[in-house]
């Protein structure tokens, strides 16, 4: 992109247009319009910006940062879930099992650095490299994973920031003290970058995992946190946002009109710019210069499985239900719809996947992180299926 196309300057709330509909994700800042695939990455940036503009500040930047890496046996309390055993690191040696942390360290100019944490637990089963999925409060069934041969990272988020925020005391703002107004959904897919880097860094040779092929999860308010990470860094190639609700998947305009759900004014202000929930909340949620539907489609053409549950109407899985149909067309105006599925399931506890999508999920880790033949063309929301979904549409 370059230069070239300069990112979009920040405009003022009463200068910005009133917009009902979705957004619409094939139109550039300037005015013109291009559903080209050869222009998909500039629409990326300048959606990117939006979001940090309006919603999570920016994504802290690594220029002038120094990072180092370490993997080794697990001997302290790892993130859930726990380590299933702990033994000897041997990089260059039998086929590595069970419990390693990773570390990677961050050093500002100044000095002062922090350590991204994460736990690595290898799979009993398949071939080195390991695919491996990185998880963000992960709820996802481990077997699923594990039993392919695919490694489980998760992500200690609180390295980084903790799920609620002070502000300005977070162990990222030793690094980049001036982001105090920060929401936390910059900062998380910071970190999950870190420990990608982290492995590219250290090599598959000492780390055994294929960082061509990884994946993104987290439920609840982590399912958000997966979806910003797996929406910004392209070195993702499958993202599985688990019931993320609203501020995820589901679109604030849409939210704005289903009532008592996850809306702007009442959303978490831990996690977004404490601006955004004053300023875009109720009736100027139409000002919001990108909506939701558009941070889902950043993930294309990569390949992107959303589950909802709408048991819990605090989720606006109605909502999530019209950015999925939304989403869709992206994706079908690139000829890839078999990189995007949803299921929405009633009937299930929050953040426990019913047995009724396992097949779902194993076809998208077959497919994206094993590169089987596998069939990954699901729309699956019987719920709403009278809802006016194309109201909606962008025109």
């Amino acid at each position: 992109m370059g230069a070239e196309y300069p990112a979009p300057q920040k405009i003022e709330f009463d200068k910005l247009p009133v917009i009902t509909n979705l957004p619409d994700p094939f139109l550039f800042a300037d005015g013109t319009r291009s559903t080209e695939f050869k222009d998909w990455e500039r629409h990326r940036k300048e959606i990117i910006t939006r979001i940090e503009q309006y919603e999570i500040g920016s994504i802290p930047s690594m220029e002038g940062m120094r990072l180092s890496a370490i993997l080794q046996a697990d001997t302290a309390k790892s993130p859930t879930p726990p380590a299933t055993e702990k033994r000897a690191f041997s990089p260059f040696g039998a086929k590595p099992e069970g419990g390693f942390a990773l570390t990677v360290t961050v050093t500002a100019p100044n000095g002062k650095s922090i350590d991204v944490k994460a736990h690595i637990t290898y799979p009993k089963t398949g071939n080195a490299p390991y695919p491996a999925i990185i998880g963000i409060a992960n709820c996802l069934p481990a077997p699923l994973f594990l039993e392919r041969g695919c490694a489980l990272i998760n992500f200690d988020f609180n390295t980084v920031c903790a799920h609620q925020q002070k502000r300005g005391s977070e162990p990222i703002n030793t690094l980049y003290p001036e982001l105090i107004d920060n929401g936390a959904y910059s900062y998380w897919p910071w970190g999950v970058s870190r420990i990608i880097d982290g492995l590219e860094q250290l090599g598959v040779n000492n780390t055994r995992i294929d960082t061509r092929h990884l994946a993104v999860s987290g439920c609840s308010w982590g399912g958000k946190a997966a979806l910003f990470s797996g929406a910004f860094d392209e070195r993702i190639c499958l993202v599985i946002p688990q019931e993320p609700g609203g501020g995820g998947a589901a679109s604030w305009r849409v939210s704005e009109t289903l009532g008592e759900v996850e809306r702007v004014h009442n959303t978490d202000g831990h996690w977004f710019l404490e601006s955004m929930k004053t300023i875009f909340g109720e009736k100027n949620v139409t000002r919001l210069p990108a909506d939701h539907h558009q941070l889902a489609a950043l993930v294309a053409p990569r390949a992107l499985l959303l589950f909802g549950n709408p048991d819990y109407k605090w989720l606006a899985d109605e909502s999530m239900y019209v950015t999925c149909k939304a989403v869709k067309e992206v994706y079908r105006t690139f000829g890839i719809t078999d990189r995007f599925a949803y299921s929405i399931r009633d009937k299930h506890m929050h953040c426990q996947l019913p047995k009724d999508d396992y097949a779902l999920l194993a076809a998208f880790i077959d497919k994206f992180l094993l590169g089987k033949q596998a069939d990954t063309e699901a729309e699956y929301a019987p719920m709403f299926a009278d809802k006016d979904w194309k109201q909606w549409m962008w025109k």
